[in-house]
């Protein structure tokens, strides 16, 4: 399945790099135009999914530009604007010709991945020929697959969510398919009709959560916020623990009056979305730890299910790895190979402090690099690259597209510090050069767990 395309164009080099990572590790394909003139020779040339266009570029405004490609009709993709300080009131204008939203400086993350997802999913081609030449809904991951007692009780709690509307709670360790449970538990509900929401918490900034949980109709353009998006559908939250107190406070508010206004606003929207939360472990710590409140706590919890880590049911591995590489084959078009009985057995031996991901990470790179139909141990033992403890070098994986061999090598890296660091984070900061913040954020993202790196 091919990636979704991302032009970004904007003349500040910190702002369209920052955009490009952060899109980028959310599995987008993205371009870069630093002039209006560069960003029309892409579009001539390709037809991006997506443009976020700042607004003051050196040779043409935004404006103008946006304005040229729908007298031209050559605005067949959405365009989300990027607006800095005194220039909202020009964003707002700019809706009137055809932007579908935009975004203020400084940025913030949440704001920005729920304005691309949205404009993505709501943006509706102009002409039948372009609405057949958008790409398949994927398939998604496999889950539920095995023969372990755990399986079958969990495709049962799944099963019995299909009509229900209160809130569920999901816990499990880091890549432990939380997501997809949560994706399963939206698909098969009867009763939900809107659309699959995910905000991951750490990412909401506790100066914006009101406007990014709300909505915003200020400067007289109405902007929809996490809650309003998800109406009729779920609203995952991920790593609910995570949750700025501002934002557990706006979140309460709205569960218990059943509504909400946006800011700047003074009609009151009805609360109509599922919340699903997920968390590495029980919420009452989370509670006697003050980093969640109780009665949100209470309220997101009125039926847990327990996501248990590989490791403990490593019997479902070889229905797990067919399931993988069916998938792989289908949505990515990869040659189809078979794991034998004693390459099964060498994965079910592992610990997979990874989980899910980590085994649907390792199929992906077997496939990729190819080889006979059948996948021996030796192979499978090149491909999990152990270095020994005494060897100071890391490992490059050059049999990986770019993206995916620089987030190997960065997880080598800062593993390899952290132990140096004896899993002190403030020693890890300054060695690495990151602030706290940006460094627990990478941590995240490369599914690299603290607690279990510091054993």
């Amino acid at each position: 399945m091919s990636e979704r395309a991302v032009l970004v164009v904007d003349d500040e080099p910190d702002i369209r790099g920052l955009l490009q990572e952060i899109l980028e590790d959310e599995g987008y394909a993205v371009s870069t135009a630093d002039t209006a003139a560069a960003a029309q020779a892409y579009v001539d040339e390709f037809k991006p999914d997506l443009v976020l266009l700042d607004i003051w570029m050196p040779d043409m405004d935004g404006v103008t530009l946006l304005k040229s490609w729908k007298s031209s009709g050559a605005l067949e993709f959405p365009v989300i604007m990027i607006s800095g300080h005194g220039t909202v009131e020009t964003a707002v204008e700019a809706t009137r010709h055809g932007a579908v939203d935009f975004i203020e400086k400084p940025l913030s993350l949440a704001k920005l991945l729920l304005t691309v997802e949205k404009a993505l999913t709501e943006h509706v081609p102009q002409t039948e020929d372009a609405a057949q030449q958008l790409a398949p809904v994927a398939k998604r991951l496999p889950l539920l697959l095995g023969v372990s007692e755990y399986v079958k009780i969990l495709r049962e709690q799944l099963s019995a969510q299909s009509t229900r509307t209160d809130s569920l709670l999901l816990i499990g360790e880091s890549g432990s398919g939380r997501v997809l449970f949560a994706q399963n538990a939206h698909d098969q509900n009867v009763e939900l009709n809107g659309r699959f929401i995910q905000l991951r918490c750490d990412t909401l900034s506790s100066v914006n959560s009101h406007r990014e949980l709300y909505g915003d109709e200020s400067n007289g353009a109405v902007s929809t916020g996490y809650l309003e998006s998800a109406a009729g559908g779920t609203l995952f939250l991920t790593d609910v623990e995570m949750l700025p107190q501002s934002a557990q406070q706006c979140l309460r508010q709205a569960i218990e009056q059943q509504g909400f206004v946006r800011v700047g606003g003074t009609t009151r929207v009805p609360f109509r979305c599922r919340l699903v939360a997920s968390s590495r472990g029980e919420l009452a710590v989370a509670v006697r730890q003050g980093m969640l409140d109780a009665s949100l706590a209470r309220m997101l919890s009125n039926e847990t299910l327990t996501i248990k880590p590989l490791r403990e049911h490593p019997e479902d591995i070889p229905a797990l790895l067919e399931g993988l590489v069916d998938w792989h084959v289908e949505e990515e078009g990869l040659a189809y190979r078979h794991f034998s009985v004693a390459a099964q057995n060498r994965l079910r031996n592992l610990e997979w402090p990874g989980n899910l991901l980590e085994l649907k990470n390792l199929v992906q790179r077997i496939l990729l690099l190819g080889g006979p139909a059948e996948i021996e141990v030796p192979e499978i033992n090149r491909v999990l690259g152990i270095v020994p403890s005494n060897d100071t070098t890391l490992a490059l994986r050059h049999d990986l597209p770019l993206r995916e061999a620089r987030a190997d090598f960065e997880r080598q890296y800062l593993l390899r510090c952290l132990a140096e660091s004896q899993g002190n984070i403030g020693d890890l900061a300054k060695h690495v050069g990151m602030e706290r913040t940006h460094l627990y954020r990478k941590l995240r993202s490369l599914d690299i767990d603290l607690d279990k790196a510091r054993e």
